[in-house]
């Protein structure tokens, strides 16, 4: 610790500190995220799933069948991904933090000492000057023109005049002045740390693909121990039964066998593949400056019908532009208003709406004045002094009411201040006096200058108007919203009026001056009734983001937010989509699902068409590994059932499943696909892949029990089902691969030539321990699965008839692509 300075007070005494820090009264920040490391392994490692599958892939590796063991990669690979996900995610909460000054000046025994910030305790003196960061909540004791900046805790945009009595929250910035602030509450119960806490509670994105695929998981669970206790006692009757099974060895085989059946009911592939089309959706946003902190984030946006916008940063840049100049004196603006104003604009000390005016007036005077007073938000004006010159006199720009409050005939410049207050304009007013402002003083030592007062003899000049500069890129981005049939809705801690028209010249239409958050009811049904009414508000504190973004969502929208500051961290954090700027607050950063690290808001109709990809392709291929998953289960209860051997090994449904799934499915994932998201995910794959596997599944019964009626030994109907499955499967692909494109089919075409070519490579054959079928079995096989190919394509434009507004938009969409 270093010693900086005395002041009058004295603060704590080491005592009093030590006392506190002994009680836990101290400055430290709650660090929980949720779930540790090893209990997101217990959960994603061991489920009854991982058990079925993992127990398999064990006991095939133990027998020495490490052939018919290639999908234990998909089982890893899974467990992996699903804890790297939920890990990064936690390891980003952690390191959220509100707070980000490294140390605090507070007094103690009459000195002021610089000490870390989890070193402060409850009732320290802060000791605050412009630029520090207030580091927990403290009520202002002393104040010297004290101005606090809560735009990123409050959405507030202008500075907060801080006098004695006045409660800081922790988090937010001296922008002006100086002070003493006494410590009411530390760590846990501080403003800075309520908002981390509940910040950093650990939870996933809500996402339909990944919800819906854990539903078909748990639905397949649920079969496997029946259908998989049907399977092992048909095997093993299948082999002359259990005891002879065990005499002979015969059981291995039928454990085999077992292993083939249970692992093709299984979609293994399913959530790879989909992790695999998150992860290259996520890459290509990374180059259009777009970050993707949790993968399931790629498809969140196309699901979203409410977009809620913060106005500063998002839709605005996040700084004032000029927009107007109104004389008050019945004639053009003078010169010498005109350098005024000049030099009020590049004063070092103006604030950002000040700076505003240079990109208009440009010639400051040559003279140096005589006294210049800085804008203070309690004081709601500036001043420039000039003894010499054309600008001879004082200029003061400030908030009308409060400069011509005391000046005779002001009342045609209120009333047109008033009108452009009615419609959100921030607006100023330049007036003049003939007085010359004495230079300033040195201050005694210890002491500070009084607050300036007003020169007197005012007259108005001028009103300037200011606007927040609203993205060049708003208007498009939000006309592309419109147009997808998704809503927005304006959520700012500004002015109401000031929102409505920035949202006004955003380009979403509104009529009203925005409704004041100040009035929103507590009670969950009225507050439903204001969300589901109106869409413009002002004076929105972060409790109220939140509880807004919930409201929407209890009126049944999927809710996307973006925001920049501390403020919308907690809705961020609520939303389905949480969107952060690349510029705005750590905090927020941390808890949102996507960060816009150049801050473009253009770059949301990108991430939506990313998305639309994602979800589109992945239900591609659901209905792909679902109809295996359908006809492996129709398989397995059939061959269970009548006690035949199960007609594949492991290995034969791998090749199987690598030419009918797997190699095109690698495609598939990562193809253009524009169409227009609609939920029922679940739903239209079930009408697609539960007649399509019953028809695949039909076909190859059919021919295994002709083959095993014919005579035919194992590795002879082994074939003809291998055979039988991939050319009526394939068909399945050729469905779902439509309209064709260049790559599609050609991924068709390598997929039907992948066949013949395997069956003709001697060293494959040996490997799969396939027979060489007769001419008449391999008619047999080709002409079934003709047939079954043919109820596959019926059965399709029965389905597509349901539902023509789905396939015309597929095809729409894919020709744009």
């Amino acid at each position: 610790m270093t010693t900086t300075g005395k002041n009058s007070a004295q603060g704590l005494t080491l005592a009093e500190v030590r006392s506190r820090t002994e009680l836990g009264q101290v400055n430290v920040m709650p660090s929980d995220t949720g779930r540790s490391f090893w209990r997101i392994m217990q959960a994603n490692l061991f489920t009854l799933f991982n058990l079925i599958v993992g127990g398999s892939f064990a006991l095939l590796l133990v027998l020495g069948y490490w052939q018919d063991a290639l999908f234990g990669f998909f089982v890893i690979a899974n467990v992996v991904i699903g804890v790297a996900q939920e890990f990064r995610a936690k390891l980003t909460l952690s390191r959220l933090a509100v707070l980000n000054a490294p140390r605090a000046r507070v007094l103690r025994d009459g000195e002021v000492i610089e000490i870390r910030v989890g070193e402060v305790v409850l009732d320290d003196i802060l000791v605050l000057a412009a630029g520090d960061q207030v580091t927990a909540d403290a009520e202002v004791i002393e104040a010297h023109g004290l101005d606090i900046d809560e735009s990123l805790l409050t959405g507030e945009a202008d500075p907060v005049a801080s006098p004695t009595g006045r409660e800081l929250m922790s988090g937010s910035t001296v922008v002006a002045g100086s002070g003493l602030a006494k410590v009411i509450r530390v760590g846990a119960d501080s403003y800075a740390a309520r908002i981390t806490a509940e910040a950093k509670q650990f939870s996933l994105v809500r996402s339909e693909l990944r919800s819906g695929i854990a539903k078909i998981i748990r639905w397949i669970t649920i079969l496997l121990l029946p259908v998989g206790a049907l399977v092992v006692n048909g095997q093993m009757q299948a082999v002359g039964g259990w005891e002879a099974a065990i005499a002979t060895g015969a059981w291995r085989d039928a454990t085999v066998a077992s292993a083939a059946s249970l692992i093709a009911m299984i979609p293994q592939g399913l959530v790879f593949m989909t992790s695999v089309a998150l992860a290259v959706g996520a890459v290509k946003l990374a180059r259009h400056e777009v970050l993707v902190q949790e993968l399931a984030a790629v498809e969140g946006l196309a699901r979203v019908d409410m977009l809620c916008l913060d106005k500063t940063g998002t839709l605005t840049e996040g700084r004032m532009v000029l927009d107007g100049v109104e004389t008050l004196t019945g004639s053009d603006l003078d010169p010498a208003a005109e350098a005024a104003l000049a030099w009020m604009g590049a004063d070092r000390n103006a604030n950002a709406t000040s700076v505003a005016l240079v990109e208009r007036f440009t010639a400051v005077p040559v003279e140096q004045p005589v006294r210049a007073i800085e804008f203070s938000s309690r004081r709601k004006w500036s001043a420039v002094s000039f003894a010499d010159g054309p600008a001879r006199g004082t200029w003061v720009l400030g908030a009308p009411d409060i400069v011509l409050a005391d000046v005779p005939d002001a009342q045609d410049a209120l009333t047109r201040f008033a009108e452009r207050a009615t419609a959100g304009e921030r607006t100023v007013v330049l007036a003049r006096t003939d007085v010359v402002l004495d230079p300033p003083v040195d201050p005694p030592e210890g002491e500070r200058l009084p607050e300036p007062d007003l020169p007197g003899a005012l007259s108005a000049v001028a009103l300037v108007s200011f606007r927040e500069k609203v993205r060049e890129d708003a208007h498009e981005t939000l006309g592309y919203f419109r147009e997808q049939e998704v809503e927005l809705c304006v959520i700012s801690g500004d002015d109401p009026r000031t929102v409505a028209a920035v949202a006004r010249e955003a380009g979403i239409l509104h009529d009203g001056p925005g409704y004041d958050a100040r009035r929103l009811p507590d009670d969950e049904a009225e507050l439903d009734a204001v969300m589901a009414e109106h869409r413009v508000f002002g004076r929105v504190s972060p409790e109220q983001k939140k509880a807004m973004v919930l409201s929407l969502q209890r009126l049944g929208h999927t809710v996307a937010m973006t925001g920049d500051g501390v403020n919308d961290a907690l809705a961020l954090k609520h939303a389905d989509m949480g969107i952060a700027m690349g510029s705005g607050a750590a905090a927020t950063r941390a808890v949102a699902r996507l960060v816009l690290l150049d801050g473009q808001f253009s770059r949301l109709p990108r991430i939506v068409a990313e998305g639309r990809q994602v979800i589109a392709n992945v239900e591609r291929l659901a209905k792909l590994f679902l109809s295996k998953t359908t006809y492996a289960i129709l398989f397995a209860v059939v061959f269970g059932a009548l006690l035949w051997p199960f007609p594949f090994l492991p290995r034969q449904l791998s090749i199987v499943d690598g030419l009918t799934i797997g190699l095109p499915a690698l495609v598939l994932a990562l193809l253009p696909n524009i169409q227009r998201y609609r939920p029922g995910f679940l739903r239209r794959a079930a009408q697609f892949c539960i007649p399509s596997g019953l028809v695949v599944g039909g076909t190859l019964i059919s021919v295994v029990a002709y083959a095993y009626l014919g005579g035919h030994e194992a590795a002879v109907v082994q074939t003809a089902a291998v055979i039988t499955l991939t050319l009526t499967a394939l068909w399945v692909l050729v469905i779902l691969s439509r309209p064709f494109t260049l790559v599609t089919s050609l991924v068709v075409v390598a997929a039907y030539l992948g066949l013949p070519v395997l069956l003709a490579i001697p060293i494959v054959t040996d490997f799969l321990k396939l027979g060489a079928p007769p001419l008449e079995l391999i008619m047999v096989a080709v002409g079934a699965s003709l047939i079954g190919s043919v109820a596959l394509e019926v059965m399709h434009r029965v389905v597509s008839r349901r539902d023509p507004a789905a396939a015309a938009s597929a095809a729409r969409a894919a020709r744009r692509g």
